[in-house]
């Protein structure tokens, strides 16, 4: 089935348009499972093209979604599980296309409604040899509880790869213990002979390898890092760690189970990156020898019992010369995008584009033409050096007709779309790949001015818990687009709760940016009652309602679980001020909202770094009528004996007996 570009990018929701620059696209369809209802082999034969078209890029495309399991099922939870997907050739050859693992889609978490799905994306071009006519696709699910849906779809564009596959041999697939005295995996993992095909230029070897289960030792495999070596002919020509430090910055968050924490190459939710190694050397028609090494670590479980293991599957690919001399590809449109594989990265005003080198001259120049599909585009010129072969992701500077958008206020859905006009001040060889489409909704606008209210919990930047007197582990950086700071609040205490107000002068794009240095986010479900709760705001002075960030707001329960941090773009008018404070130059003052109260004030203290004195609510002949002490930037005052009437609230500050703040209330019942 062949559909023009246009065509499909209503069809695929935005997101392949993404993918698929002009050409002809040829999809096909493999699984579609209502319902993940076993362990084990998920098997569907179908017809791929048959081999005579040349396609640029073939993705597979993996949808992952929930289904509503029937009441009193007794296995049904969405949890962390291995998911292999393979092509499965009447040759006999079975080789790992992609490996996903599942997220722990807990029930009540705001990220995952009953109707959620996410989508794995992977490109499987150089699996063009055994992509065609009659095969069977296979799905290997490694979990034991079911509610899980899947969709397999690939999708076929047409054009000029960067080189042609001129073969692939199958190398290892197979889950074996760790760390046994008894049966080393290397007695698995052997060294193995091949001959490359005739018009080998180069060859490399792509590795899927995770680590599983965990023994008494070392929390081997899933929670412990190891290398392994690759040989070629008997030489080292790679070392690299089993391992993914990168759990915490998740996009699929927040979730239900242990997400945040490190794993061996895995996180929930998340696909595996595939280790691609040069195999050098290698060339036509010769034979050679390539094997994985772990005997060198010499590691061994001391109990001699609960291995864990690595799942592993490897191939090597012979590819012939570069079809380009000079090919610039738009791989990716990472932001503005509505694709929740970038979630964290938007709504964003700024274009941050992937490239890569697709041909065989280095690239020191590239001009582009972007911004939303119909308006006046803005051009920029890059400079600097892509080697053949390799990517770069770029952050373009932000287009007017992106930025007013938001600054207007916009809803709705917009098309963006980057092209390439020229790469080293010529016309690219291939034109097929120089286009990127996407949509997205614009990044929100704020006021010029807006209180930043950050309350810390209780553990501290080393990871233990604190009182007030020990640093906290969580900060706040707000940057305008030129990376300059306009305000932080760092070094910041635990149970405290800070509330400063900012002041913007220039219009545009800024970034506000969290960070929490033990990638637990300001509260996480596994702590229990052990670590408080924290908490970010944003609000306008003088008002209780906050501004949503990131289409939520980080007051409770999951909503705080954001793991290593959060980013939040947005944009503002020009302003009227005669200049942006920094917040160490803010000076001290004292807001209380909302404003008129009832039952109970809000006071917020601003400027203050270490706030000690005592509040005072005082009637209008002067009479003292509530006084409280305040240890925080921030209190709550209970005016429900207050009758109707005008009242002065006074802080004394302890600390500094300059520091005389007071403010007007009004109570109101």
């Amino acid at each position: 089935m062949k559909k023009h570009l246009y065509l499909l990018l209503a069809a695929f929701a935005g997101f392949f348009s993404a993918k698929a620059s002009p050409g002809d696209t040829t999809w096909v369809q493999a699984q579609k499972l209502d319902s993940i209802t076993h362990y084990g082999k998920y098997d569907t034969t179908i017809t791929f093209p048959n081999g005579t078209t040349s396609y640029r890029k073939i993705y597979m495309i993996y949808t992952l979604g929930e289904t509503t399991c029937a009441p009193g099922s007794q296995y049904c939870h969405q949890w962390d599980y291995t998911v292999q997907n393979y092509i499965m050739t009447p040759a006999g050859d079975t080789l790992e296309l992609g490996r996903l693992i599942t997220p722990y889609a807990t029930s009540g978490v705001w990220r995952f409604p009953a109707t959620w799905s996410h989508r794995y994306i992977f490109d499987v071009t150089d699996f063009y040899p055994v992509l065609k006519n009659s095969a069977t696709v296979r799905m290997f699910y490694s979990g034991y509880s079911w509610g899980f849906t899947a969709n397999i779809k690939f999708a076929f564009i047409e054009g000029t790869p960067e080189r042609n596959v001129l073969g692939i041999d199958k190398l290892y697939d197979g889950s074996y213990n760790y760390g046994n005295p008894n049966d080393p995996i290397d007695n698995h993992i052997t060294q193995k002979t091949k001959t490359p095909p005739a018009g080998t230029v180069s060859a490399e070897m792509k590795y899927n390898v995770t680590g599983h289960g965990a023994d008494s030792t070392q929390n081997c495999c899933e929670f412990y890092s190891q290398n392994y070596r690759v040989l070629v002919n008997s030489a080292q020509v790679a070392q690299t760690a089993i391992w993914r430090p990168t759990c915490g910055s998740n996009e699929l968050y927040p979730q239900g189970g242990t997400w945040i924490y490190d794993r061996a190459n895995w996180c929930p939710g998340e696909f595996i990156h595939t280790n691609v190694h040069k195999l050098p050397g290698v060339t036509a028609s010769t034979p050679y020898t390539v094997d994985i090494d772990f005997a060198f670590n010499n590691y061994t479980n001391g109990t001699h019992h609960n291995f864990g293991s690595y799942t592993n599957t490897a191939a090597a690919f012979y590819y012939g010369s570069m079809n380009h001399t000079l090919d610039l590809s738009i791989e990716d449109v990472i932001a503005p995008t509505n694709y929740e594989g970038y979630f964290r990265e938007n709504p964003s005003t700024i274009p941050v584009i992937k490239v890569h080198n697709a041909g065989s001259t280095a690239i020191t120049s590239i001009a582009f033409n972007y911004g939303v599909k119909d308006s006046a585009k803005t051009q920029y010129t890059w400079t600097g050096n892509l080697p053949a072969m390799t990517d770069s992701i770029l952050t373009l500077p932000i287009p007017a007709s992106i930025q007013n958008l938001s600054l207007n206020g916009a809803s709705g859905i917009y098309p963006f779309v980057v092209n390439v006009a020229s790469v080293n001040g010529q016309t690219d060889n291939d034109q097929t790949n120089d286009t990127m489409r996407t949509s997205f909704v614009s990044a929100p606008k704020w006021p010029n001015k807006f209180v930043v209210e950050l309350k810390t919990n209780n553990e501290t930047a080393n990871g233990t818990l604190g009182s007030t007197t020990d640093p906290a582990d969580v900060s706040w950086t707000l940057t305008d687009m030129s990376g300059n700071t306009v305000a932080t609040r760092n070094n910041t205490n635990c149970s405290t709760t800070y509330s400063d107000t900012v002041s913007l002068v220039a219009g545009g794009t800024y970034r506000l940016q969290l960070v929490d240095v033990n990638c637990d986010g300001l509260y996480w479900w596994a702590y229990g009652g052990q670590v408080t709760a924290g908490g970010l705001t944003i609000r306008q002075p003088g008002v209780t309602a906050t501004i949503p960030l990131n289409g939520t707001v980080y007051t409770g329960g999951y909503r705080q679980d954001f793991g290593c941090g959060l980013v939040q773009y947005f944009t503002v008018v020009q302003g009227t001020p005669t200049g942006v404070p920094q917040i160490a130059n803010i000076g001290v003052s004292m807001e209380a909202y909302p404003n008129p109260a009832s039952n109970a004030v809000n006071i917020s203290i601003n400027g203050l770094s270490n706030v000690n004195g005592m509040l005072r609510v005082v009637d209008a002949l002067g009479r003292t009528v509530i006084e409280q002490s305040c240890r925080s930037n921030h209190e709550v005052l209970n005016t429900s004996m207050l009758s109707n009437g005008l009242y002065t609230v006074v802080f004394v500050d302890e600390n500094a007996g300059s520091n005389k703040l007071q403010t007007r209330l009004m109570i109101t019942k």
